[in-house]
């Protein structure tokens, strides 16, 4: 359960990948500067007080001169004399750069910094605006992520019901997408990155990656490493990790960022639970097992429903008091507060009415990025490990993100891509690496991972809560990176912020 950055904002306004282990890989095809796709003129339009523009690019970066998508950009002009672009992504995968970049940079970055750069955002192939992967019609989504299962979590009875019910939504989503679906791969996206730097007319890549984003990052450094730039990869992800140890280590976070949470409710009389975050951790649980209400729209709040919305609200501290509301209603037999933070999620704006197509480019990416299909692990044992390793909220709601995965992945009608071996980046210049101490989505772990496996990483530690942390207001984190992007400035040291 990755969140886009911009998702992630949205979810703040209610409150006031997959990665695969490394092996060898035959060597990755790269494009060659005169190839046809920068046969193209890049024009700008004006759209709503930004520029807009789409490209052209390979379907397929081994056949260039074949089958052809769009992507779909937008630019927000510097301020100031532009030295250069920062191309953005707010992650997921899934996570559009074109509304993140057109309603948000100029909330997220200084205005020196945006006095410095242009900042260009792009829908990735697969997404929104760019050609895009479809699958469900809303009603058929309804029923895939909210409707009820005749057979219990975890026996054998539902696990056949999810497989068949996983089956047809990758069947789906080959049927109505084509073979775009095979290619919305993280190599065949950083090629896109290199496409769209040549044709801004940047020397390097300058880039702001979030969350997925870093992961897009990571493999375009990998490929290019004289193109690097100035990369900043915040709430980074570890290339290394296998498929379960990924999940299991990210249910492992939210946990550790509901232990935080609950710690900071029981000192608030508004709290529903008490006494030490231990007796809280125990409460939440009864809360959890026994929930079973039904809203007005009909759907049901069961335990994983519940459990989903939590950790919704654990993306930033400042939906903590959303949390605690959302748990007094609860208790009163509502479930607005959880539904809505279901919805804000999925990008859910009312029966069968869906805002983008992040959830199934989210599945789609994950299937080709990773090796879910031929590891050792099933839905079953899967979940066996992760309810282990995570029992607070993380046993609950992987039943809905990663046997989702797991399921539709080895249903999948295309198999893991090609990726590099290593992520190194020999000769590349210096890469900031964000982590967050206690980032559920993306474990601090991760990015002192990603940090010691880049030849040039640089460690840059927040000490707090939630997902990502550049633009939200931290001076140590945001000076920083604008010294970093403006000046070239590299810490000497973790800045420790």
């Amino acid at each position: 359960m990755l969140r886009s950055f911009a998702r992630a904002t949205a979810i703040l306004a209610l409150a006031g990948v997959m990665l695969t282990g490394c092996v060898t890989q035959p060597e990755i095809r790269l494009p060659a500067p005169e190839s046809e796709p920068l046969n193209q003129t890049l024009a700008w339009e004006q759209c709503g007080g930004v520029e807009c523009a789409t490209i052209t690019a390979p379907l397929d970066w081994d056949a260039p001169g074949e089958e052809e998508i769009e992507l779909a950009l937008v630019r927000v002009r510097a301020t100031g004399d532009a030295q250069g672009t920062i191309l953005v992504n707010p992650g997921g995968p899934g996570g559009s750069g074109f509304d993140f970049v057109r309603s948000a940079i100029t909330s997220i970055a200084s205005d020196e910094l945006r006095a410095n750069y242009d900042f260009v955002g792009w829908d990735p192939r697969g997404v929104g605006r760019s050609s895009a992967v479809t699958c469900l019609g809303g009603e058929e989504k309804d029923a895939l992520l909210f409707g009820d299962w005749s057979a219990d979590y975890g026996t054998d009875a539902w696990v056949a019901e999810l497989e068949s019910a996983e089956r047809e939504f990758a069947a789906a989503c080959e049927t109505n997408t084509g073979p775009l679906l095979g290619f919305v791969d993280s190599v065949s996206t950083a090629k896109d990155m290199e496409l769209m730097r040549a044709l801004l007319g940047d020397e390097k890549l300058n880039y702001l990656g979030y969350s997925y984003g870093t992961y897009f990052g990571t493999v375009y450094a990998e490929l290019f490493p004289e193109r690097v730039g100035r990369l900043v990869l915040d709430g980074a992800l570890d290339p290394t990790l296998t498929p379960i140890d990924w999940f299991t280590s990210q249910m492992r976070g939210f946990d550790g960022a509901a232990v935080a949470y609950l710690a900071d409710c029981v000192t608030d009389a508004s709290c529903p639970f008490s006494g030490s975050p231990a007796d809280a951790a125990r409460q939440l649980g009864g809360v959890l097992d026994s929930v079973e209400l039904r809203a007005s729209d009909g759907r049901t709040l069961d335990s994983v429903g519940l459990s989903f919305a939590i950790a919704t609200g654990l993306y930033s501290s400042s939906s903590w008091p959303t949390l605690t509301a959302m748990f007094v209603e609860i208790e009163e037999g509502e479930t607005d507060l959880a539904f809505r933070l279901l919805d804000s999620y999925f990008g859910r704006s009312g029966a069968g009415e869906y805002s983008d197509n992040s959830f199934e480019v989210y599945t789609a990416t994950l299937c080709l990025d990773s090796d879910l299909a031929g590891d050792d692990f099933d839905v079953s044992s899967g979940l066996d490990r992760i309810v282990d390793a995570a029992p607070i909220i993380g046993r609950y709601f992987a039943f809905d993100d990663y046997a989702h995965v797991e399921a539709a992945c080895t249903a999948w009608p295309y198999g893991a891509s090609t990726r590099p071996s290593t992520f190194d980046a020999a000769g590349a210049d210096p890469i900031l690496v964000i982590g967050t101490t206690n980032d559920p989505a993306t474990p601090y772990s991760w990015a002192t991972g990603l940090a010691e496996q880049l030849e040039s990483g640089v460690l840059v530690t927040y000490n707090g809560e939630g997902h990502t942390i550049y633009g939200r207001g931290n001076a140590c984190i945001d000076d920083t990176v604008d010294a970093y992007f403006i000046a070239g400035t590299v810490p000497d040291s973790d800045p420790d912020c």
